[in-house]
């Protein structure tokens, strides 16, 4: 039986909550924490050690995580002693599951957060191809000297491309194609767009060659690392603007400065970088083709609604002994 298959399978029976208060261990906001001990089930939600947060599987039974130091730098090759305890899944309040070590995903059914922030982050992503393509700064009128024509481009009629098209790249194929533009897009299997109008490519090239507009949207894995590198970068279309709603390890940064300052790249909006955040004194701070934001296109106040919801759910699913939802493949790495 494959991972995905086995950790899909988990049900009541495997993990046998019975009828006494479900502990929850949770490295989440105060906020969220006070909403699940008043979920129907009435679970017991106890706090998590900051510097050995797996530590506290010897008293939960589901551990609620983000991407803390001490996942990312935990210093383990493999599961620590006592791993994994008592715990019978984790859930990861991020989509991407790449600052958690390997025996954590490898070893114990790991949901994670797929989709609860998908419109947010495809928003933004709108927002700075119009910022792009409309140069809003650049024309302010700040004198009298200033008051002149200047010509803009425009989204409808551009092309889009995504790198990716899970749940952000198809919330944001959805605007762009309803703004009039060619959305192309290639992704890791072999399937049609879950989006009607959106054309998918074979090759990475032909979409970066073609595309006004690139959009990094998948998730962080061995196959991704630096998938963005001189050799791709040197095929983009000149003119074109990069948008990075990925990660950092997604994108060579070196290079990408390099195809900036030889004119090929026009311009380049960050949401994430490697590492985060960038040690001070960063080129990219003050790069001036650089849009650079502190990792924040996700944040709105309805996300952590929709997150207790997510979490909410896969309890009632794991006290049913049903299925859980938003299951990472430790294989595949999302």
């Amino acid at each position: 039986m494959s991972g995905s298959a086995l950790y899909g399978a988990l049900t009541m029976t495997d993990a046998s909550p019975g009828s006494r208060s479900t502990i929850i261990a949770s490295q989440l906001d105060p906020e969220l924490n006070e909403l699940l001990r008043a979920h129907p089930s009435k679970p017991t939600v106890i706090e998590v050690p900051e510097q050995r947060p797996w530590e506290i599987a010897s008293e939960a039974e589901v551990l609620l995580v983000r991407p803390a130091p001490a996942w990312r730098f935990h210093g383990h090759n493999a599961a620590p002693s006592g791993w994994p305890g008592r715990v019978r899944w984790v859930f990861s309040a991020t989509t991407g599951v790449d600052f958690y070590p390997r025996w954590m995903v490898a070893n114990t059914p790991l949901c994670c957060a797929r989709g609860v922030a998908s419109e947010e982050i495809a928003e933004y992503v709108i927002a700075a191809i119009f910022a792009q393509a409309k140069n809003l700064d650049a024309i302010r009128a700040r004198s009298l000297a200033d008051w002149k024509p200047i010509t803009l481009d425009r989204v409808q009629g551009s092309t889009i491309g995504l790198v990716g098209l899970g749940s952000i790249g198809s919330a944001v194929a959805k605007r762009a194609l309803a703004l009039g533009a060619r959305v192309i897009a290639v992704r890791k299997r072999p399937l049609p767009s879950p989006v009607p109008g959106v054309e998918v490519l074979d090759s990475l090239v032909d979409l970066v060659e073609a595309s006004d507009h690139i959009v990094l949207a998948v998730p962080a894995t061995d196959e991704t690392f630096a998938l963005f590198d001189g050799k791709l970068l040197s095929h983009v279309k000149p003119g074109a603007h990069l948008i990075n709603v990925a990660r950092g390890t997604v994108l060579d940064q070196t290079s990408l400065m390099n195809q900036l300052e030889d004119g090929s790249l026009a311009y380049a909006t960050l949401d994430v970088t490697e590492p985060e955040p960038l040690p001070a004194g960063h080129p990219l701070y003050t790069h001036p083709k650089v849009r650079l934001t502190p990792h924040v296109a996700s944040l709105h106040p309805t996300v952590s609604q929709a997150l207790y919801e997510k979490i909410a759910s896969n309890l009632a699913r794991y006290l049913r002994g049903e299925a859980l939802q938003d299951l990472v493949d430790p294989v595949l790495g999302y």
